[in-house]
Order: C-alpha cells, then structure tokens, then sequence
C-alpha cells in the first residue's frame, strides 16, 4: 500500500468509537508493520518528564528489553531531548544506537506533540539499510498528527 492509500486507514482507526487509545495505538502500529515494506517494528514510546524517562507504549515487532530510556540517550532518547525527527541510514553508524536486534539496519523516529509539548514518539525500525525518505518522515507526521487528536 501506498502512504496515501494508508491514510484514511489512520484516521477511520483514530475515529473508531469502540476501541480504547491503547487499542487504536496497537492497531496503528499493526497496520503500518503490516503494509510497509520496510518498517519491521513499529512501536510508541511515553514520555515521563518527571523521570525524564521515555515508557515502551503499544508495538508491534519482535518483543525488546527496552521498556524504559532515559532522555537523551539512544535515537528515542535523543527525539526527546532534540524534539526532531531523526532518522538513522545504518544504525551501525550510530554512536548514541540502543541495539535492539541484529536484525535492525535503520530506524526512523518522530516525536508526538499535543498541544506543542513532545509527549511521545513513534519508533519504526527496518532490516533494509537506508530505506526512509523525506516521504516516511511527512507520513508519520501526519499519523502523530492524527494520534494527537486521542490526547
């Protein structure tokens, strides 16, 4: 599927009434794993600016040890602080990289902001090298977009 033809997926899954924000997250994270290519874990983590820590939400992947990152460190850690998008070509390139398997060649991660405050992100991890383009980094805007609106 296309980032267009995705599109009214996320928002008819933001807009269901029946579904808890948990399970709206998890089918979000079902549905870009599922019908991307190049996305083979997808997740969300939470901010806790209190701890200033970042808590492992919904995904979809194989499972990680990675539940709780501390700002600033590793890729999700960095968003947090940096309040950027950032994506990773090749991970092994990464000095600041949390491994999370093997598998994982880049990564891709977009912060969440509600009402301005970074509260989140979306992490999306690929086994290709180099994959994302300017192209993921506009969809997955639009989709925190969309996600804001359960805020």
């Amino acid at each position: 599927m296309t980032f267009s033809e995705i599109q009214p997926l996320v928002i008819e899954i933001v807009t269901a009434q029946k579904a808890s924000r948990e399970e709206k997250l998890l089918q979000i994270c079902a549905l870009l794993e599922a019908n991307v290519a190049h996305y083979n874990w997808v997740g969300f983590y939470f901010a806790n600016p209190t701890t200033q820590t970042l808590h492992l939400g919904p995904y979809v992947g194989a499972p990680t040890d990675h539940t709780v990152i501390p700002f600033g460190k590793g890729i999700c850690g960095q968003v947090a602080v940096s309040n950027n998008n950032f994506v990773v070509p090749d991970v092994a390139a990464q000095d600041n990289y949390i491994a999370c398997s093997f598998t994982v060649k880049s990564e891709i991660v977009v912060p969440l902001f509600v009402n301005g405050v970074n509260i989140g992100q979306i992490d999306i991890d690929s086994n290709v090298l180099d994959p994302f383009t300017a192209y993921d980094e506009r969809f997955l805007e639009f989709v925190n977009n969309e996600i804001a609106k359960l805020f």
